[in-house]
């Protein structure tokens, strides 16, 4: 059984919905904000100089777009207005900073005007002026790299933030983002150029993630297989959406002497593979079917919902009042969390009706411990039986993908070594964990794999999260290693960067399984 699967429940929130687009307003005012973050990185590099404020501005606006698809009218003011106080500052220091050293400045030729007063009209229609000469002076294939990059530099900006909530400042990756935000600013025919500069950048967010498991693991100790409870018991109680466990380590501390129960939703399911989690007693399970099921999710919890930094929630169409956030902005009516002050949301939990009865569910065993599994993998390659590796990444949220991974285990030969982690399996060639919701085990897994053999391996992506085409640069770049991707949302990859990830890096979409199967043992990639 995969995580988040179940075959009597398909609904999908971003289908039915549209819940994981962005609609053209957003998209226009997205180009504003990324005007702005070109700038800002130009004239920081210029001036090799550190400034905490405008590092806080850039992190929190790029994090911004990676988690909130909807982002309102008085965000996209609030940050701009950062922006127009801030950069003619930091442009006449480095005008004073080149008179210093009689160097002649290097200006990035903007249309951009530094207004307090934002007029949001006027920034509209300006975004659609940039987008739409894009489109009419920048080759399509470098359109798209430079959109690779951006999503490279969102994925960075989570894992930077993720690490600073352990107290560790990431300057190397911090450096990187503004690097490859001033590459936006050039205009690169070569096509090569930014094929390795994605790449290193890719490497770079890898080693980031592989920091940040560390840090997990120093705080709240090595994972294990763990039973997670899917059963919902009469209380009061609060929904954590998202990934960033520290944060729940926060709620969890926040409300650990009332009478409160707390549910962990989505890839918040990793908490529960780290001892330190089992010590909570309110910290009661998982509750509902993930992201792409969240409207029906968040609509049948009774209590007060809690979305972490980075969720990638879009909430146009849910109910308003009982979403609180920790995030730096928030979409209309979801209501922010100060300084970590969860008294409102403790409040409101304790006025919401709760569950009554409680609904008892099967439980699942999840996590892996890493050392042990990796052994016995490490052990089944270097016994000569196989001659090349599969790796199945993340679950799938739809049946389209399930069935694919299904049918590619069960038509797979017996000579090849497949490493599963989402989906079961009784075939002695087949490694199964259910973890297929950690995204870091699943990247070091394979970097550990590919390390450790000289066998051709085939990492195959299911489903998409916010780290995946990084994930998917980094592995192509290795040698013997081939890469597949199923199903994306538009809002995580669309076809064009499918093409262009495939003209560029290799990457392979999923067409069929026999097709597949056939191309990758007859070496045709």
């Amino acid at each position: 059984m995969a995580y988040n699967n179940d075959n009597d429940y398909q609904y999908n929130s971003c289908t039915s919905r549209g819940i994981c687009s962005v609609d053209p307003r957003t998209s226009s005012l997205q180009q504003i904000l990324v005007l702005y973050l070109r700038l800002t990185a130009h004239y920081i590099l210029q001036m090799k100089e550190d400034k905490p404020a405008i590092r806080s501005l850039i992190l929190n606006t790029i994090s911004i777009m990676v988690s909130n698809p909807e982002f309102s009218e008085n965000d996209f003011k609030i940050i701009t207005s950062e922006f127009n106080r801030e950069l003619p500052q930091i442009i006449r220091e480095y005008e004073v900073l080149c008179k210093e050293n009689n160097q002649k400045p290097d200006y990035i030729k903007t249309t951009l005007k530094y207004n307090r007063k934002t007029d949001i009209i006027k920034s509209i229609q300006q975004g659609e002026k940039e987008f739409l000469k894009a489109q009419q002076s920048i080759p399509v294939e470098v359109q798209n790299a430079y959109t690779i990059l951006f999503v490279l530099a969102k994925s960075l900006c989570t894992n930077i933030l993720d690490l600073e909530s352990f107290e560790i400042n990431e300057d190397y990756g911090y450096k990187r983002i503004l690097e490859s935000l001033n590459l936006l600013n050039r205009d690169i025919s070569d096509i090569s150029e930014l094929k390795e500069f994605i790449t290193e950048t890719a490497k770079i967010n890898n080693n980031l993630m592989k920091r940040l498991r560390q840090e997990q693991i120093k705080r709240y100790g090595r994972q294990f297989e763990n039973e997670v409870s899917h059963t919902t018991t009469a209380g009061k109680a609060i929904l954590v959406v998202g990934s960033n466990i520290r944060e729940l380590e926060n709620i969890l501390e926040s409300v650990k002497e009332c009478n409160i129960d707390v549910y962990t939703h989505d890839d918040m399911i990793l908490a529960h593979t780290f001892p330190k989690f089992s010590e909570y007693k309110n910290l009661k399970g998982q509750f509902g079917k993930g992201m792409e099921n969240c409207l029906l999710d968040f609509a049948t919890f009774p209590g007060p919902i809690i979305l972490t930094r980075h969720s990638l929630y879009n909430v146009e169409h849910l109910y308003r009042g009982q979403l609180y956030t920790t995030d730096f902005a928030y979409s209309k009516g979801v209501i922010p969390i100060i300084n970590n002050d969860f008294s409102q949301v403790i409040e409101a939990a304790q006025n919401s009706r709760g569950f009554k009865s409680g609904k008892v569910c099967e439980s699942e065993d999840i996590g892996f411990d890493y050392i042990e599994t990796f052994g016995l993998i490490k052990k089944k390659i270097d016994s000569g039986k196989y001659k090349r590796i599969f790796i199945i990444s993340h679950g799938g949220y739809t049946s389209e993908t399930e069935n694919y991974s299904e049918k590619l285990i069960e038509k797979t030969p017996e000579d090849v070594l497949i490493i599963s982690l989402s989906l079961f399996s009784k075939r002695e060639n087949v490694v199964c964990l259910n973890a297929g919701f950690d995204t870091l085990a699943s990247a070091q897994l394979a970097d550990d794999i590919e390390k450790n053999t000289e066998l051709p391996i085939t990492i195959f992506f299911p489903v998409c999260d916010r780290h995946t085409i990084s994930k998917m640069i980094y592995h192509s770049s290795g040698k013997g290693v081939n890469v597949f991707v199923g199903s994306c949302t538009p809002i995580m990859l669309n076809p064009n960067l499918i093409k262009t990830l495939t003209n560029i890096f290799g990457i392979q979409e999923f067409t069929t399984v026999k097709n597949d199967l056939e191309k990758i043992i007859n070496n045709e990639i």
